[in-house]
């Protein structure tokens, strides 16, 4: 165990893109656990878009973090010690600890022990994956035979968005920021075409790989991309609406999107959030888990270590620089 607690700590909200002071590395004592509480070793910190959102004092799902509070984030850690005879020392739980080292809880969420890699709960069978699974089927309602555009189709959320839909029957076609990316989703994740949206020009394309119209798009980039897909969605198709990764660092109002075809074809867009799902999550785990046994679902990760670096890190989400999951490696698996 170390002798001190690393942890980011928020000191001013960002305006634009996050720049150096917005948030201070800062070393602190290890916490000690009170009565019924835990201390959690952080193994690794999940790093997502909303990360940006939860800096902002926009109004929001949950409530921004506080000035010269420690950095939210999804973590998935190792049971130190124990006051709590739930937990004891080596389990394995995954929770909200933070961009820190250790962190001290009244409880957070057992992870079984299996052979899946401890990546995967905090990817495709964790918040992403159920980001994907609830989001399409719930929302996105997709029936064999229709076409299915997925936005950032190599992110976390995006490449397993596509293999569920494919797995439905549906024609899928992604959109990502590069051929490689393109070439990734289409030869390893099954996707029948992806765009370069960088590349080539969005609203040809969108021609060229669905040319009967689009039923469902799964959008996770909002802005240009978004206007380009509604120009083509048919009657009564689907926007769910995940993300908007595109208007994140933007400073002033945000740029509206153009929803008169939205109107004409009588569409539905629908945001949602994944916690609202979190009592259904059984659910996904056990039809998640049989896919991925059965080699039907991949899945990525883009892994960072240490973190000293979550901060660098989490750019990558904003440039492109990532395929997969982005996480932060604190410290050694058990």
């Amino acid at each position: 165990m170390r002798n001190a607690n690393r942890q980011w700590i928020l000191r001013r909200r960002p305006v634009g893109e996050i720049k150096p002071g917005d948030l201070e590395l800062v070393e602190q004592p290890i916490p000690v656990p009170g009565p019924g509480q835990i201390l959690l070793r952080t193994v690794y910190l999940s790093l997502d878009p909303t990360n940006r959102i939860w800096m902002s004092d926009m109004d929001q799902y949950m409530p921004p973090v506080g000035l010269g509070e420690v950095m939210r984030g999804g973590t998935l850690a190792v049971v130190e010690q124990s006051n709590n005879p739930a937990y004891k020392p080596g389990d394995i739980v995954s929770g909200i600890g933070g961009w820190q080292e250790y962190a001290v809880a009244d409880g957070a969420m057992p992870l079984p022990k299996s052979g899946v890699p401890l990546t995967a709960y905090m990817s495709v069978l964790g918040m992403t994956g159920a980001t994907a699974y609830f989001g399409l089927l719930d929302i996105g309602k997709p029936k064999a035979g229709e076409t299915v555009v997925v936005s950032a189709a190599a992110g976390a959320v995006g490449g397993v968005v596509g293999q569920i839909a494919k797995l439905k029957g549906c024609r899928v076609v992604g959109l990502a920021g590069s051929d490689e990316k393109c070439r990734h989703v289409v030869k390893d994740l099954g996707f029948d075409a992806c765009i370069n949206y960088r590349r080539e020009n969005l609203t040809e394309a969108l021609k060229r790989e669905c040319p009967g119209g689009i039923d469902v798009d799964f959008e996770n980039a909002g802005g240009a991309i978004l206007d380009a897909v509604l120009e083509r969605i048919n009657l009564k198709a689907r926007i769910v609406l995940c993300g908007m990764i595109s208007t994140y660092n933007e400073t002033g109002a945000p740029r509206g999107n153009v929803l008169t075809n939205v109107l004409m074809k009588r569409a539905r867009i629908e945001g949602f959030i994944i916690i609202d799902y979190f009592p259904r999550l059984p659910e996904f785990q056990a039809e998640m888990a049989k896919w991925l046994s059965e080699g039907r679902i991949k899945y990525d990760v883009h892994v960072v270590g240490g973190i000293e670096n979550a901060l660098s890190a989490l750019d990558l989400l904003f440039t492109g620089g990532n395929t997969g999951k982005l996480l932060v490696k604190v410290s050694d698996e058990p």
